[in-house]
């Protein structure tokens, strides 16, 4: 703040904000963000088959489809294939599809073979599919 003098000869101080530094620097920290920001979003490493939310408490044993690293579907502890998974799940009470079903895969397993098995599973009736994932390590996060 600078001193002014008014026509009486009594100096007045100046209570202007000088705002050109800080536009100058919010421009900088614009453009440094405006650069870095895409490369942040490239190379983030995903690992789906974990989670971090609770286990859920049931009643009684759900209804659950696996798909091993092999490629191999099980239902329940059983070993079906794709056409013979569908008919089985058809075959299912509607009272049980309500409740939903479980799909448990290998996290090596192909995505395109998780893909058609949920398919499958949608064309038998279900609408409710849970994935089963196990809980992510701390300080993995």
């Amino acid at each position: 703040m600078r001193p002014l003098a008014n026509n009486r000869g009594r100096r007045n101080l100046v209570s202007d904000i000088n705002v050109v530094p800080l536009v100058d620097i919010m421009l900088v920290l614009l453009i440094i963000f405006m650069i870095t920001a895409p490369m942040m979003t490239q190379g983030l490493e995903v690992d789906l088959p974990e989670a971090t939310t609770k286990a859920l408490q049931q009643q009684e044993e759900p209804l659950v489809v696996t798909i091993r690293k092999e490629g191999d579907v099980y239902l329940k502890k059983e070993r079906v294939s794709s056409d013979t998974l569908q008919e089985q799940l058809r075959a299912i009470p509607p009272e049980v599809k309500k409740e939903g079903i479980y799909l448990r895969a290998d996290k090596n397993v192909p995505y395109g073979v998780v893909t058609a098995t949920m398919a499958d599973i949608h064309a038998a009736g279900f609408e409710k599919l849970g994935m089963i994932t196990v809980p992510a390590e701390k300080g993995k996060q």
